[in-house]
């Protein structure tokens, strides 16, 4: 007897727009180069220039020009030997559809340089927020993002001109005294991706989901740790009910820390209590966990600790079911942009320290980073960076 489309639709991820299994197997095969070991994302999708978000007075001061991003951004994508450990770079639409002053195209410098091209999907979120939610330490109410009803036009869009891969991100925020994240927006956040990541499949590219929680506030790590348990079996939940193919679909989380105002936990602390929520929520079928570095306070170094971060859980954990990586923007990039500052004769020192990043980020894939090994700018001028959506 022939199956039914249910029983097609289970043996084959369930995905209803995807029963044919070789769209499954190019997803699946995507998604496991994207895990290559040691490798993880260069988080470059910002809409503004991104040394309007590295947090650096100097970095403040340069000019955010269409022209300037481009030579910036061809600049690290032609960087001798990213692609060591760099597997995928997130573009802005803006970069994906961009050519450098040579005339060539972003998309082919990249895939040049042996890495894959991704999309940032959602259009970012109105602060006016959802209605009847509680104002939370960002300063506005409870969002989520714009985009869905253009989505899977633009998704095709991006598949042509050579993206593989893409992101949504909805921002999470948490108040203990007022129940933040509520119900409402964790249901709303984590149902929102799920629709994404099932429409993103439809089109070929692989989704990443990141529900991120952000550290705004002045709550304790166990906070971090209880809502972000939360956050993430709801995100699985909507994911499955919406019949997402995980064996083509990534994760990118916050890390369970202390909010900013908060007592400061360690790297320890930090590794245990985010594997630990990871472990009670992700299945072992979704094949990728890539960090998000989030902001951190301005006595601290962003790069050197999301490294450490990210190598501990690794050290303590070597034996997770999933390949446990980074998606760092501004992790990966502040020592570049402070190094580079807009001038054509820092290119190759710029690029010195893209890569040396890069590398202690692969070692940290592994368990093996040692802190202070890698140049970094430090603390030295450190500035609030520009906040919500990019």
């Amino acid at each position: 007897m022939a199956p039914t489309t249910d029983q097609k639709m289970l043996a084959h991820g369930g995905n209803p727009w995807l029963i044919d299994p070789e769209a499954l197997k190019a997803l699946a095969a995507t998604a496991k180069a994207l895990c290559a070991p040691g490798k993880g994302f260069l988080a470059s999708d910002e809409s503004a220039g991104p040394w309007k978000r590295a947090g650096h007075a100097e970095c403040a001061k340069m000019e955010d020009t269409e022209a300037l991003r481009a030579a910036y951004r061809s600049m690290l994508y032609r960087t001798p030997g990213l692609k060591e450990h760099i597997s995928g770079v997130i573009l802005h639409t803006e970069t994906l559809f961009q050519t450098d002053a040579k005339g060539e195209k972003m998309v082919d410098i990249i895939t040049a340089g042996g890495m894959i091209p991704g999309i940032k999907l959602d259009k970012g979120y109105d602060k006016a927020g959802i209605p009847g939610t509680a104002v939370g330490p960002l300063g506005h109410p409870e969002t989520m993002d714009r985009g869905l009803d253009t989505l899977k036009t633009r998704c095709a869009e991006a598949y042509a001109q050579g993206a593989r891969f893409a992101k949504w991100r909805n921002v999470l925020q948490i108040d203990p005294a007022q129940g933040l994240p509520s119900d409402l927006a964790v249901r709303e956040a984590t149902d929102q991706l799920a629709k994404y990541a099932l429409i993103c499949q439809s089109e070929g590219l692989v989704p990443i989901v990141e529900p991120e929680i952000v550290p705004n506030g002045d709550h304790d790590i166990y906070a971090c740790a209880a809502a972000t348990e939360r956050v993430l079996a709801a995100q699985f939940k909507a994911l499955a009910d919406h019949h997402v193919y995980l064996e083509g679909c990534l994760l990118k989380p916050n890390m369970v820390k202390n909010g900013l105002k908060g007592p400061q936990a360690t790297a320890e602390e930090i590794a245990t209590l985010t594997v630990t929520a990871l472990m009670r929520t992700v299945p072992p079928a979704l094949p990728g966990i890539f960090f998000l570095s989030g902001e951190m306070p301005l006595d601290m170094d962003n790069e050197e600790s999301a490294t450490i971060n990210l190598s501990k859980m690794n050290e303590l954990y070597p034996s997770l079911p999933w390949h446990l990586s980074f998606s760092y923007g501004k992790a990966l990039q502040k020592t570049t942009l402070v190094s580079w500052l807009g001038k054509t004769e820092n290119e190759g020192k710029a690029q010195k320290m893209l890569k040396a990043r890069s590398a202690a980020n692969s070692d940290a894939c592994f368990g093996k980073y040692k802190a202070g090994t890698c140049p970094s700018v430090g603390i030295d001028g450190n500035v609030n960076q520009a906040a919500g959506p990019y």
